[in-house]
């Protein structure tokens, strides 16, 4: 069950005059309405989830302005989309999550660059770099540069971030070239307002269809065309987004009294930037800087006449490029020796190659800069803050002593996929440890305690076939896993398919719980109750899927169930049938169902309805303390306390309130032959005839084994 985006979507209606206050990927969808876009599509992924997410919901405003949506199941669908544009003048946003969605998308962006557009193309991707990210550090300025499409990296500032979008699709359509708008974490995620717009329906659209486009052999990405399209892209188009980038000043240079110096800083970490300079008192709280900055809010390409522009008269300038390689700062040097400007540029060698840039990170730089740019300008005080600062925080890490013990991020209370990983461990107990190939979703915690299972990771849905080089030189075969989203994405063709013509003899476990659930559980091809009508192609099935493909030796198990999917899974290993076996693990996301459940029993009580919710416990005094459960299952509910007994002193398991009944700790405790102390509780609100009669039977037996208690 889907969250709702109710108070979001009405944002969305906000017309002119109106005032849009929330969230910066919210207003990115904001301003694709009011851009008149045509399409818009992408694959889920965070930061940028949101986007899809509420228009998913928005589906009666789409209708209104005619915008057709298409939810792709993988990136590289989502760039293929924006194909509409080559010969259309129709404007189509897609998005994803980057660099690993841009690495899925990167053959359809290179056909799609090739050739141009006529409508405006727009790439919003969430770049999820530095110390909060969740995938590979890399920078999407490496596919700007490379398939020559404009990148725009926004000041985080809601005013600027609309006007980047709408700006994008025009610098797009003035220049026939895809443009990205990179948003990081923060920028997405920063709050504030703008002026809004009356939404804009498109020329083109579901509303206002047009005719098959006319032939032309040059809107193909194939040759001869593609050498023709080469020239185009550096004689025509890159001359074109330059004017346009100075003539509607998508950079902003901002003035400052030490005008012998300047700093050339990314859009999106300009916030940052400015922080830093407050903390040596060289800017206000209001953005006033008294260092001149050249904001790039288009980071690539540069024009190379407003670098010299900002440089002239200038002996020192430092450019501040998040991440490496260090692209701005290369570019910037070649344009400054090609103008032949004599000035020191300073950037990596004062700040780090690598690694997020904090407002910390940013303060030392500058410290390590100043001196040697303003030689003159007293830093004492600012820098002998900024040192008591850090020696401070230093003393306080003193004060409270050795670290926290680590706690790694693990699964939900009562997630169905931990329990395939205890079958795992408990396998591995009798076989030895076998090869896993891990895989991107949320069963990729399970290469964290307490299960520590996972040899690799090689993209999304890609664990069968990372595989593959390992069941031929391997005693055991590989064992690989991958969720129904991760199987939809590409597992299927790039796993499934793959292992079936090379006759692999692995063994695939896919974890359906029904959602794309670590992108914020979004639905599925596999869904129940997905947003297409079954009829019309919706309600795909994984096992008829696969024994389509011709997977002769497929298992479909409750996750839950301990022991049969120990046993399914030492039948995979040992079995002497070859090929490709398959365990198709099912169980809800316990997120998604704990959401549905709420609302259903809530309005069951409210009506006087029976309610029977399951909870787990331990007996104290059956407890050994040995903790052999907590060790094989790791749920959060599942934890220790104080022993009771005043004669042990070894702390017993305790199941907290946080409880949600899955069951898996009891499971564990009899697939794992431990101790008898779990018990299992019924809590029953409002209860019938049968549930009051059968509690006095339980009860005057348990009075009458016992004894009669005072």
């Amino acid at each position: 069950m889907e969250r709702s985006f109710a108070k979001e979507i009405q944002a969305l209606r906000l017309g002119q005059g109106e005032v849009f206050h929330g969230e910066g990927i919210l207003a990115v969808t904001k301003a694709l309405l009011q851009s008149g876009v045509s399409y818009v599509g992408g694959y889920q992924g965070a930061p940028v989830s949101h986007l899809i997410d509420v228009l998913v919901q928005a589906q009666d405003i789409l209708d209104e302005l005619g915008i057709h949506l298409e939810t792709c199941t993988n990136e590289a669908s989502a760039a293929a989309l924006l194909g509409a544009s080559i010969n259309y003048p129709a404007r189509g946003a897609v998005t994803w999550k980057s660099i690993v969605g841009t690495n899925v998308a990167s053959d359809a962006l290179s056909n799609l660059a090739s050739p141009g557009v006529i409508g405006g193309a727009l790439i919003v991707i969430g770049e999820d770099y530095g110390e909060g990210a969740s995938v590979i550090q890399e920078r999407s300025h490496a596919y700007a540069l490379k398939s020559s499409m404009w990148l725009l990296d926004p000041r985080p500032e809601l005013a600027s971030i609309v006007r980047c979008v709408e700006k994008g699709f025009d610098l797009s359509e003035a220049s026939n070239t895809p443009v990205m708008l990179e948003l990081r974490i923060r920028a997405c995620h920063v709050t504030g307002s703008f002026a809004a717009a009356d939404n804009l329906p498109a020329n083109v659209s579901r509303n206002a269809r047009v005719g098959p486009a006319a032939f032309n052999y040059d809107h193909l990405a194939h040759p001869p065309a593609t050498f023709r399209q080469e020239k185009l892209k550096f004689e025509q188009r890159l001359p074109a987004a330059q004017r346009f980038i100075l003539e509607h000043g998508l950079n902003e240079v901002m003035p400052g009294e030490l005008a012998d110096c300047g700093i050339i800083v990314q859009g999106g970490i300009y916030n940052a930037l400015l922080r830093a300079l407050g903390n040596l008192g060289l800017a206000d709280a209001f953005g006033k800087s008294r260092l001149p900055l050249l904001v790039l809010n288009v980071t690539h390409p540069l024009a190379p006449s407003q670098i010299t522009d900002f440089c002239a008269g200038k002996s020192h300038l430092l450019v501040v490029e998040e991440g490496g390689p260090d692209y701005l700062e290369q570019a910037i040097g070649s344009i400054l020796r090609r103008a032949d400007l004599n000035l020191r540029l300073a950037g990596k060698d004062v700040l780090p190659m690598a690694g997020e840039y904090t407002i910390e990170v940013l303060t030392r730089g500058l410290l390590a800069w100043l001196p040697k740019a303003q030689p003159a300008l007293d830093l004492a005080a600012p820098g002998e803050s900024f040192a008591r600062a850090q020696a401070q925080r230093a003393h306080a890490a003193e004060l409270i002593g050795p670290d926290l013990p680590l706690r790694p991020p693990t699964f939900c209370t009562g997630c169905p996929e931990r329990p395939v990983f205890t079958a795992i461990k408990l396998v591995e107990r009798e076989t030895g440890p076998v090869h896993v190939a891990a895989d991107i979703g949320c069963h990729a915690l399970a290469t964290f305690a307490p299960f520590s299972v996972g040899n690799s990771i090689l993209g999304y849905g890609m664990s069968l076939a990372s595989a593959a080089g390992v069941g031929p030189i391997s005693r055991r075969r590989p064992v690989a896993i991958m969720g129904d989203g991760g199987f939809w994405h590409n597992g299927l063709i790039t796993g499934v398919a793959s292992s079936l013509f090379n006759r692999g003899d692995g063994v695939l476990i896919v974890l359906q719980n029904g959602y794309t659930s670590a992108t914020g559980v979004q639905y599925l091809p596999s869904s129940l109750g997905n947003r297409h009508d079954a009829s019309q192609g919706g309600g795909a099935d994984i096992e008829t899927t696969l024994k389509a493909l011709g997977v002769k030796w497929v298992r479909r198990l409750r996750s839950y169930g301990l022991a049969g999917m120990t046993g399914a899974l030492k039948e995979a290993l040992s079995t002497a049938q070859q090929g490709l076996k398959v365990i198709i693990a099912e169980g809800e996301c316990q997120l998604a169902r704990q959401r549905r459940i709420k609302g259903e029993e809530a309005k069951a009580l409210a009506a006087g309805e029976r309610v029977l919710r399951t909870r787990f416990g331990i007996d104290d005094a059956v407890c050994t303390g040995d903790h052999s459960c907590i060790r094989l299952s790791g749920c959060p509910s599942l934890t220790i306390k104080p022993n009771p007994d005043p004669l042990r002193s070894d702390p017993v398991a305790h199941v907290n309130q946080g409880c949600v009944g899955c069951g898996h700790c009891g499971e564990v405790a009899h697939a794992a032959v431990l101790c008898p102390s779990f018990y299992k509780t019924e809590i029953v609100h409002n209860p019938n005839w049968w549930d009051k009669l059968s509690h006095r039977l339980h009860g005057a037996v348990i009075n009458w084994l016992g004894g009669a208690r005072v």
